[in-house]
């Protein structure tokens, strides 16, 4: 089970417009509930066996929470946070309606603070959002013999962008890591390693 203590309440310092921006795109966007067993995030679907089964995750800028409810319905106990409220309460909805509501804790955090206080943990998940200046805190916050799993935009296959990561980044920036599967094709990079 999830402990409170993890991180003691919401965030209050977040950026407004950040908030205020995904806020809107969660509000606006049509979103189906989560209906029996999940799968994987997409970029990971290959690899799923390499995920652990048990223990504490980190779900990293988690949005309305899939990534985190998988991994509590794999066994997981996971502590997820993102920049918006509304998202907050999604995350919360799909766990309850998934009957996991016990292994998640969902939690307002602006990331531009860095990652919020805890512990080690056996599983970073970072999905769908790149900030370099959060590598070094996902790895210290990993147990020895933790996994890191990253994906995000690339501009590998789609050329310059914003967020889009350079060819080799995230392999550049955790080559120190035993990196157990990686790959940079049609705009999204991926990476599964471990300390």
């Amino acid at each position: 089970m999830v402990e409170r203590t993890q991180a003691e309440g919401d965030d209050t310092s977040m950026s407004e417009e950040d908030r205020r921006h995904w806020d809107g795109r969660y509000e606006d966007s049509e979103v189906a509930p989560f209906e029996g067993e999940l799968s994987p995030p997409p970029l990971f679907a290959e690899i799923e066996h390499l995920f652990p089964t048990s223990g504490m995750a980190l779900d990293v800028a988690c949005g309305r929470g899939r990534g985190a409810v998988w991994l509590a319905q794999r066994g997981l106990d996971v502590f997820g946070f993102d920049v918006s409220p509304v998202a907050i309460g999604l995350a919360e909805q799909h766990a309850e309606d998934v009957g996991v509501t016990e292994r998640c804790l969902f939690v307002a955090h602006d990331l531009d603070a860095g990652l919020p206080p805890g512990g080690q943990v056996d599983l970073v998940l970072c999905y769908l959002f790149r900030d370099a200046s959060l590598d070094e805190a996902m790895v210290e916050r990993l147990k020895p013999g933790g996994t890191l799993a990253i994906a995000c935009l690339s501009e590998v296959g789609h050329g310059p962008g914003s967020f889009r990561a350079r060819p080799g980044e995230l392999t550049d920036a955790f080559g120190t890591l035993d990196v157990l599967e990686a790959g940079e094709a049609d705009g999204s990079a991926w990476l599964l390693a471990r300390t």
